[in-house]
């Protein structure tokens, strides 16, 4: 290189410091933020207590957060668990920082309030389809009142099996249910008799406790005797309603006598 291209070199660089020496940097806050914050949230409470409230932070292009609950309490977490003291209406505060120090911030109102728990009595293996320890048969035995029902495949009403009586009566089906006291409710069924000899089935809701035979009758809320036997594989729809009265605990029992009969597909509903 010839020196006069070293020379060229040199003064363009004494020109480019000479330049930058003389440039101006934004100060803080000069710059536009490209990017802002976007403060949001969700609140979730918790399964097992109520007035625990999971905070989701939703806030978008922040570093920062400063939550105030509405109750006096505060958190600088980015998801934040908070406790309620109290039941009521609070106003939930979110502000968003990020590193430019500009702001976002949102409001919710909670409401803390004990939820209302619904009560729905729930019959167990109510098709007698799902095999457990005892077969299908499991949660319909009471052998003091009388042996445990046979299971059928054919016919059933739905599903793969349905409760089988022979018809000597040596057979019976019993399961103690959760109600509500002093409610009306319904149990509906399927059932089908042989068309001979003449027969009938009976569904009866029992107080709970009832285990001898001759306590059946005095035990008895509420009965059905049905004895529709036009067809042997024809499901027929049939119910029995009762008043619960004092009782939290009651029991479906069936029974039948002369001809063999079939159940299937209980269910409980209140009025």
């Amino acid at each position: 290189m010839h020196y006069s291209a070293y020379f060229f070199a040199g003064l363009l660089l004494l020109f480019f410091s000479s330049a930058c020496d003389n440039l101006e940097l934004p100060g803080v806050g000069e710059l536009e933020d490209l990017t802002p914050p976007a403060a949001d949230f969700a609140a979730t409470p918790s399964e097992s207590a109520y007035r625990e409230i999971s905070f989701s932070n939703r806030s978008i292009s922040a570093t920062d957060f400063q939550w105030d609950f509405g109750d006096g309490a505060t958190s600088t977490e980015a998801d934040p668990t908070h406790t309620y003291a109290a039941d009521g209406e609070y106003i939930v505060t979110l502000t968003a920082t990020d590193k430019l120090n500009a702001t976002d911030q949102t409001s919710q109102p909670i409401s803390i309030v004990e939820p209302v728990i619904v009560f729905t009595p729930e019959i167990m293996n109510p098709g007698f389809d799902v095999e457990g320890e005892d077969s299908y048969r499991d949660h319909w035995r009471n052998g003091d009142l009388g042996g445990t029902i046979q299971i059928t495949s054919s016919p059933v009403h739905d599903g793969e099996k349905a409760a089988k009586l022979p018809s000597d009566g040596s057979r019976i089906g019993y399961q103690l249910i959760k109600v509500e006291a002093n409610k009306e409710y319904t149990v509906s069924f399927y059932y089908t008799l042989k068309t001979s000899p003449e027969g009938s089935l009976t569904v009866a809701i029992l107080t709970s406790g009832v285990d001898d035979p001759e306590d059946v009758g005095a035990g008895t809320l509420a009965s059905v005797t049905v004895n529709d036997q036009s067809s042997a594989s024809d499901y027929v729809l049939a119910s029995v309603t009762f008043e619960s009265g004092d009782n939290t605990e009651v029991a479906i029992f069936f029974s039948n006598t002369g001809a063999e009969g079939r159940v299937d597909s209980f269910t409980i509903v209140e009025n």
